[in-house]
């Protein structure tokens, strides 16, 4: 079996990269590696805020070896689906009701390429939008993974007040502008790397992505994703039909994540009816699954754990 750490610089040779177009004509760039033999069942992946699923080559390759077929895009205004603003380096959506309404169209087609189990995994922003979809009917898979969900943005004024001033300020002029200059969130004192994993060459493969397909790179969020983050995530945590969602969903949380809040992701998932929490301490960054291999280990081990409990052929 070829190690999946083979995979973290490279496109697999049997993994195919092409184009989904949009309702309104957008084309989104999307990523297929279909089961060798027998297909396991088939995997939706989706990213965060400024993702590209190359970062994700090394876990897709874990599930791909146990029979799954992997398929993920970048969502609209990011990766290599375009961008939403003259400034190719911010991120940028008017309404995340945009994403909700690409996801909603992708899954209803890609669930009617190939036999289930369909499963569904959201890293962060990619978390919030799955959980979302699921809880407005866009997609019923039959079990979810949700990691560093964007349920809640990590604000030092709290959820309220940062709205509210998220709105003031980015309601004047132009939305469209950069929220800050650089880094993950504004006023930080750490680095990026910091802010995402304690693993150096797991981050470093991410920035040798981003020099070999500059085209790929995206900066800060602009006013609107902020504004528009605070919104989706409060009316999502306040949703009454979350407490009727019939999705087995896995949430893998870090108590110190310093991008999206956990305690809105405990506040979300104890409205779940079937629900698993795991969580982590301060070994663990945002991005679990591109963290230390104690950390990732774990993480990929409690994935595959519920997956072969809820989501079997």
């Amino acid at each position: 079996m070829v190690s999946p750490q083979l995979y973290r610089r490279a496109i697999p040779a049997a993994a195919r990269i092409t184009r989904w177009t949009a309702r309104d004509g957008w084309p989104l760039r999307r990523f297929d590696w279909p089961a060798e033999g027998r297909a396991r069942g088939r995997m939706l992946f989706e990213g965060g805020r400024g993702d590209i699923f190359e970062k994700y080559l090394e876990a897709f390759a874990h599930w791909h070896a146990q029979g799954w077929s992997i398929t993920s895009f970048d969502w609209r205004g990011q990766g290599g689906s375009g961008r939403l603003t003259p400034d190719p380096h911010v991120g940028h959506v008017d309404d995340f009701q945009l994403y909700v309404d690409d996801f909603r169209d992708f899954w209803a087609g890609w669930v009617a390429e190939g036999a289930g189990p369909h499963v569904v995994l959201g890293h962060s922003m990619g978390g919030h939008l799955l959980l979302r979809a699921m809880v407005e009917g866009a997609a019923t898979p039959d079990a979810a993974v949700l990691v560093a969900p964007m349920l809640g943005l990590h604000s030092p004024l709290g959820w309220t007040l940062g709205e509210r001033l998220a709105g003031v300020l980015g309601g004047v002029g132009n939305s469209a502008r950069p929220a800050w200059r650089g880094n993950e969130r504004p006023a930080s004192t750490e680095t990026r790397q910091a802010l995402l994993t304690h693993d150096q060459e797991r981050y470093a493969d991410e920035i040798f992505w981003q020099s070999s397909k500059p085209e790929l790179l995206l900066g800060p969020p602009s006013w609107r994703w902020v504004i528009e983050a605070f919104g989706s995530t409060r009316r999502l945590r306040d949703d009454s039909r979350l407490k009727t969602l019939s999705v087995p969903i896995l949430l893998l949380v870090a108590d110190d994540d310093k991008l999206v809040s956990p305690k809105a992701a405990y506040k979300t998932a104890a409205k779940l009816p079937d629900a698993r929490i795991v969580r982590f301490g301060k070994e663990a960054a945002h991005e679990l699954l591109r963290e230390v291999d104690a950390v990732r280990n774990r993480v990929i081990g409690e994935i595959d754990i519920f997956l072969s409990a809820r989501a079997q052929g």
